[in-house]
């Protein structure tokens, strides 16, 4: 039996490990798995709920850090997380995704030598002034089982020189909770609370390059604005995003449009509301992903993306921070249905066994 820990650090990343989770749960000779949450982000309020909406159970491991800068949070993350590691000594440890969870996480495996697998590996944006970008390829280069998503990740770690037989085409774990939970959605009446009876689009909005700078969060808002003239918005708003409204006073932006800010959904009320969407608008990654196989339009309000899949094949368009260039893109999705969509391979809902049976192996 392989005793692994599960680590998470951010919302995205239960999305992530609850399908492996579960999956070794149903393999109990197979599998011993032990969730560590390292508390980079943490809700009280929301912890309970979202937990329930994923199906798995509190933590097992709580490490507490809180948010801090990046350095001070890896290094507390590091601090915190070793003790556990030697008192554990696990067979495996998963990451996930590319926060700074992942990278202190993997970082302490590697210098006790300890097993790392990362989930999600080898994605890509090019843009190293992404703290994301930097945690993944740091990750990467550590870890002794690449398990990824698509096959353009693939063929970025061979280029970067990680041996072939580090890496596994596993398919999409964020997937497997989407259709998971997609009928559990059915049953939400999220919709119904906001009001949402018609056609109306959704928006997220979190990454500092967009909500910490003045002129360009006012830039997106206000073609925001525009957009919900022709189709009203729901706007779940991220803590940071909403502070920073505040501070720049653009307010007024949203008080003359037809957007509609609400406070942060949990999960299953989240998916029941976007997977109604008309069109989505969002600087997230995972979103990209989720309306690739939804089937919906999504606009992504940034310059790059790690996840080139969702435009190739699927129905993202990356349309960055211009107003004008956000408005075009927007009435172009509204004006015409998204041809020749279709799902990434091993995008089916079963990649958590995969991930499985390659840590068997």
């Amino acid at each position: 039996m392989l005793k692994v820990l599960l680590i998470a650090g951010a919302r995205p990343n239960f999305m992530k490990i609850a399908p492996i989770y579960a999956e070794m749960k149903r393999r109990p000779r197979e599998f011993a798995p032990r969730i560590v949450h390292t508390g980079q982000h943490y809700d009280a309020a929301m912890s309970d709920q979202f937990f329930d909406d994923l199906g798995i159970p509190r933590p097992d491991i709580s490490l507490g850090v809180g948010s801090a800068s990046h350095a001070v949070q890896t290094a507390k993350i590091m601090t915190e997380f070793e003790p556990v590691l030697l008192e554990q000594k696990p067979d495996w440890v998963v990451v996930v995704g590319d926060v700074n969870s992942t990278i202190a996480c993997a970082l302490v495996c590697s210098k006790l030598g300890v097993k790392v697998a990362h989930v999600e590996a080898g994605l890509r944006s090019r843009d190293r002034t992404m703290p994301e970008e930097v945690n993944r390829i740091l990750t990467d280069a550590i870890s002794d089982l690449l398990l990824t998503t698509s096959q353009d990740a693939d063929e970025n770690l061979k280029e970067e020189g990680v041996a072939p037989e580090k890496i596994r085409f596993v398919g999409n774990v964020m997937i497997d909770s989407l259709k998971e939970h997609l009928k559990a959605a059915e049953r939400s009446d999220a919709r119904e609370r906001l009001g949402l009876g018609g056609e109306y689009g959704v928006v997220t909005l979190h990454r500092p390059s967009n909500v910490d700078d003045k002129v360009t969060l006012s830039g997106i808002l206000g073609a925001l604005g525009s957009v919900s003239e022709r189709l009203p918005i729901i706007f779940p708003v991220h803590p940071r995003t909403r502070k920073n409204i505040d501070e720049f006073r653009l307010n007024d932006l949203i008080e003359r449009s037809n957007i509609r800010l609400t406070d942060p959904l949990g999960y299953i009320d989240f998916l029941r509301v976007y997977s109604g969407a008309k069109l989505v608008l969002t600087d997230s990654g995972g979103l990209q992903e989720e309306t690739t196989v939804l089937g919906i339009p999504c606009l992504t309000l940034r310059h790059n993306t790690e996840r080139p899949v969702t435009i190739e094949m699927g129905t993202n368009v990356l349309v960055g921070t211009d107003p004008e260039k956000i408005k075009t893109a927007a009435w172009d999705a509204l004006n015409s249905s998204i041809k020749n969509a279709s799902i990434p391979p091993l995008w089916d809902g079963r990649a958590a066994g995969r991930v499985c049976d390659e840590l068997k192996k």
